[in-house]
């Protein structure tokens, strides 16, 4: 979504405009194309995604990626004046919030299925007699 706003507000951009803001040297790479990087040049790559299989890991991981979207939201929202731009990003706000409270309550139907004492000590997807004594 981010990309496809970027790109809605840098299509029509003249040589000017584009150098004036300081798009040249990504613009001589990807014209106004869309290539998901960080605010800091780097590109996306899936080392951002840290899956390992085991429940309470990855929920804990689901919830620290949606709260990490919402702050760049909110980012954008500290920065931003354009309509065109506020609501939809107002919007996946929103969006990431109501995410993270539903992965949260998965964590906690996650915890509350497994023996209390005892779930950091097994991975509840793969150890499937981990409660046999």
């Amino acid at each position: 979504m981010i990309g496809a706003i970027v790109y809605q507000l840098t299509k029509d951009l003249s040589m000017e405009e584009i150098k004036k803001a300081g798009f040249d040297a990504y613009f001589v790479d990807h014209t106004t194309g869309i290539y998901p990087a960080a605010a800091n040049g780097t590109p996306y790559n899936a080392f951002s995604m840290a899956v390992k299989g085991d429940v309470l890991t990855d929920l804990h991981e689901d919830l620290a990626a949606e709260q990490k979207a919402r702050t760049t939201y909110d980012n954008i929202l500290r920065f931003c004046d354009d309509p065109d731009v506020i609501d939809p990003i107002r919007f996946l706000r929103e969006r990431e919030v109501v995410h993270y409270q539903r992965f949260g309550e998965g964590l906690r139907i996650a915890t509350d299925k497994l023996d209390s004492k005892n779930f950091y000590a097994f991975n509840p997807s793969f150890d499937k007699n981990c409660k046999k004594k």
